[in-house]
């Protein structure tokens, strides 16, 4: 007779109660036994996935299997052989299975475990991630979703036998249903709310008239390029709360983007303005290339491998465009201005999409993360977002196209202009601005009439006596 597992699926929800069930599987004594070779853990074999997880990453942990063997007979020592005869001979695949989103039921979980639970269903509904041999550490991390329900599994391979056997599945949704705020039924904090939708709406009058008001271009780049990095610098440096570091992040980059929309008015130089437009798109387009099975190659758990590709890619950007700078501008526009909306999204709603420019965050804030796995789900959501901000994007990049069409590539310099007008108005008697008192002037006159807003006013009648 073949090993009988016994596998426990259990749930605990917001309410102090579980839901679960129970499941034999039968194994033969040919399969490999999981957890057969546990040193770590409490049980003698124990065949459970342990999770753990944080804001960055989520990790898996499993005793390493042990050869299967007949009812009675001896187990096969874990560690005194390391050939073919041995259990090292045995693979480990890593499987990841997404729930549907925003679907937090118990119900629901309980009619995905079932499918996590034998190796034919794990093979046919899940993704395998990654293959590990017994040479490799049993602990696997990936990108933490938060609010997206995601259960793992492993299943152990036996390659000279040609059998396998699947470990207990784990779940998690990387969120607690416990807390008030920030609990996986409302994912974003009150001020996470507020503030991407205040940046979403910015971002959408950027998206179709950004190239036309050009110094509220400046101001919203410059934000996002001075509020990037200020937030992973604070982060890294201090212990400030989200919503502390939420509130600083959005003066700096308010700072930042008076900066370089001041630059630009009593300089009037384009290439620093067009460089970190230019940088901005540069990075979003990065960004998506990492959000590619492209992110999850080997090659780039190298943080200077990473960096300096996607710095590279960032780079490129405005170098491409440089003898159509219009372009690039109006380009950055549409694709940076519409994509604030799917961040405003997520503060409400889970999107996939979020995590485009939210893993290179978390990579830049979290030094293991360089370790994980950055798969997300794609599901019907993910669709009509994804569709909402290339219609909008498209909308706004042909928009402005036309608008502009005819008309100067970029606005003339506003200091100039305010220098010549003030000399026109200087030698140009006939002028009606002419006799406009200037400003200084003009502000003494106002807070006169403030101050006389609060002087007592003098009593009727003769307060001194009369003179002989």
């Amino acid at each position: 007779m073949g090993l009988l597992r016994l596998l426990v699926l259990a749930v605990l929800a917001s309410e102090p109660r579980a839901a679960g069930g129970a499941e034999t599987v039968g194994n033969s004594s040919e399969d490999p036994i999981p957890g057969g070779c546990n040193l770590e853990f409490d049980l003698d074999i124990d065949p459970n996935i342990y999770l753990e997880y944080n804001f960055f990453e989520t990790t898996i942990k499993f005793a390493p299997a042990n050869l299967g063997y007949a009812r009675g007979a001896d187990p096969p020592p874990c560690d005194i052989q390391t050939g073919r005869g041995s259990r090292w001979r045995l693979q480990y695949d890593v499987y990841q299975y997404f729930l549907p989103e925003n679907d937090l039921t118990e119900e629901a979980l309980l009619r995905h475990l079932r499918r996590m639970a034998e190796v034919p269903q794990v093979k046919a509904s899940a993704v395998k991630v990654v293959t590990l041999t017994a040479n490799d550490k049993t602990s696997v991390s990936f990108s933490s979703l938060r609010g997206q329900g995601v259960i793992y599994n492993v299943i152990v391979r036996d390659p000279f036998l040609n059998t396998s056997a699947a470990y207990v599945p784990a779940h998690t949704y990387t969120c607690s249903f416990v807390t008030t705020e920030g609990n996986c039924s409302s994912l974003g904090r009150v001020s996470s709310k507020v503030f991407f939708t205040l940046f979403a709406l910015l971002g959408l009058f950027i998206c179709f008239f950004g190239h036309r008001f050009w110094k509220t271009e400046l101001f919203f780049m410059g934000f996002i390029f001075v509020g990037f990095f200020f937030y992973i610098l604070i982060t890294r440096l201090t212990p400030l709360t989200y919503d502390v570091l939420l509130a600083l992040t959005a003066v700096a980059g308010s700072v930042g983007g008076v900066f370089l929309a001041a630059v630009w008015w009593r300089f009037g130089v384009l290439a620093p303005c067009l460089l970190c437009v230019g940088l901005v798109l540069g990075f979003l387009v990065s960004s998506v290339t990492f959000f590619t099975p492209l992110g999850n190659l080997k090659l780039f758990r190298d943080d200077a491998i990473f960096w300096v590709t996607f710095s590279c890619i960032a780079v490129v950007i405005p170098v491409v465009f440089i003898g159509c700078l219009r372009i690039l501008n109006i380009l950055t526009c549409g694709l940076v201005g519409s994509y604030s909306m799917v961040l405003a999204i997520h503060s409400y709603l889970y999107t996939s999409l979020s995590y485009i420019t939210l893993n290179v965050l978390k990579r830049a804030l979290h030094v293991d993360f360089r370790g994980a796995f950055l798969n997300v789900p794609f599901q019907t959501n993910d669709f009509i977002i994804l569709a909402v901000w290339g219609m909008l994007a498209v909308s706004g990049i042909t928009f402005q196209i036309r608008r502009e069409r005819g008309q100067p590539f970029f606005p003339p310099h506003p200091y100039k202009l305010w220098k010549r007008e003030r000399e026109r108005r200087v030698t140009n008697i006939l002028d009606p601005s002419h006799h406009i008192p200037p400003l200084r002037e003009r502000l003494r006159g106002r807070l006169a009439r403030i101050k006389e807003l609060f002087r007592k006013e003098q009593p009727a009648g003769e307060r001194t006596p009369l003179l002989l």
